[in-house]
């Protein structure tokens, strides 16, 4: 008999661990109809994207019928805490090449992604002619939609921190929809990749793309700069090519408004290119070159109030357009999920 009720027990056991190994299975195997993929789909190799950056995405928003792409990690456990990047391209491009310029993808797992990635209608007519940009009328209902639909679909309680991360006009339009009252009580922080500094960051006087045999720009005054400071909370990084800028300022006013301590100055070097390159007008400093292997300054400003985090990142060598290497990348990364979040967990939205 002892033999029988040791056998139970082992059957009791092995059953105990068949309910645990259950209770954390992964999340459902799609997501607003994603089957997660790693590598992520569409995703280019170092030396070719081909066709792939003309692909939309993977989801569709009911509400206009256009499309996203959203990456997040395949392991995800149910009820598990994500950060959660709306990853927003610059004029003229597209989701894809912004995918791949800051490819938070790349590190959904090891840091606990969903990154979502959409492509811009605004500037673009009924014949498919014009500039692609973000527009308020046409483009902000949509950003919306996509910002629901992700955060219903992993739920409020599971966003530990949710960033808007923009280049160039894309980080424009961060900063201009970060304290609007659909945004203000959601985002936790703004990555502006050449979009934009809280405080002034002054353009080389011949900043923009080259024409098409090659030549600079008119010089002219202009700086990347967000004018008065916002009127909301938020962490803020700043990052951008050296050949794009007069210099880095070595103070900040959103550190300042943080009671932040005086920068700290550290360096990443990648010996790895990033994915991209603005291929049909690379050639001009300024704009850029082709993706290479590169060094970052990196200036922290330590022990900001209520948990912020504010830096700036000066790529060296780099222009408007080189995609970010590796190692800068999850540099960025790691400075985005160590700040305060909880906005969206909150339920203060």
């Amino acid at each position: 008999m002892k033999g029988v009720g040791m056998k139970k027990r082992i059957l009791n056991v092995l059953a105990g661990l068949l309910l645990a190994v259950a209770g954390n299975s992964a999340l459902a195997a799609e997501v607003l109809g994603v089957v997660c993929e790693t590598p992520p789909p569409e995703h280019c190799d170092l030396d070719s994207c081909g066709s792939k950056l003309g692909v939309r995405g993977n989801v569709t928003d009911p509400d206009t019928g256009r499309s996203y792409f959203l990456d997040y990690p395949c392991d995800l456990q149910e009820g598990e805490d994500v950060v959660f990047i709306l990853n927003i391209h610059g004029a003229g491009s597209i989701g894809n090449w912004q995918r791949h310029y800051f490819p938070a993808m790349d590190l959904k797992e090891q840091y606990r992604l969903v990154v979502a990635t959409p492509t811009a209608e605004g500037g673009i007519s009924a014949e498919g002619t014009g500039v692609r940009v973000w527009a308020p009328a046409i483009d902000d209902v949509y950003l919306q939609n996509i910002t629901t639909q992700v955060i219903e679909a992993f739920g409020a309680e599971n966003i530990k921190a949710f960033w808007l991360a923009g280049h160039s006009q894309g980080g424009i339009t961060s900063h201009r929809l970060v304290c609007t009252d659909f945004y203000k009580d959601k985002v936790d922080g703004v990555l502006s990749l050449s979009g934009g500094r809280i405080g002034t960051a002054q353009l080389v006087a011949a900043f923009g793309p080259p024409a098409a045999d090659g030549t600079p720009p008119p010089a002219r005054e202009r700086s990347m700069t967000t004018g008065e400071l916002p009127t909301c909370d938020f962490s803020h990084i700043y990052a951008t090519g050296e050949h794009e800028i007069v210099a880095m300022p070595d103070t900040s006013p959103w550190a300042e408004k943080y009671s932040c301590d005086s920068r700290v100055h550290t360096q990443v070097v990648d010996t790895v290119k990033g994915w991209i390159t603005d291929s049909g007008r690379a050639g001009y400093p300024v704009w850029g070159m082709a993706a290479r292997p590169g060094t970052a300054d990196v200036f922290t400003y330590p022990n900001c109030a209520d948990g912020r985090v504010v830096a700036d990142v000066n790529r060296l060598d780099k222009g408007h357009t080189e995609g970010l290497e590796p190692k800068i990348t999850e540099q960025i990364v790691q400075l985005m999920v160590s700040a305060k979040g909880g906005k969206v967990a909150s339920g203060s939205n």
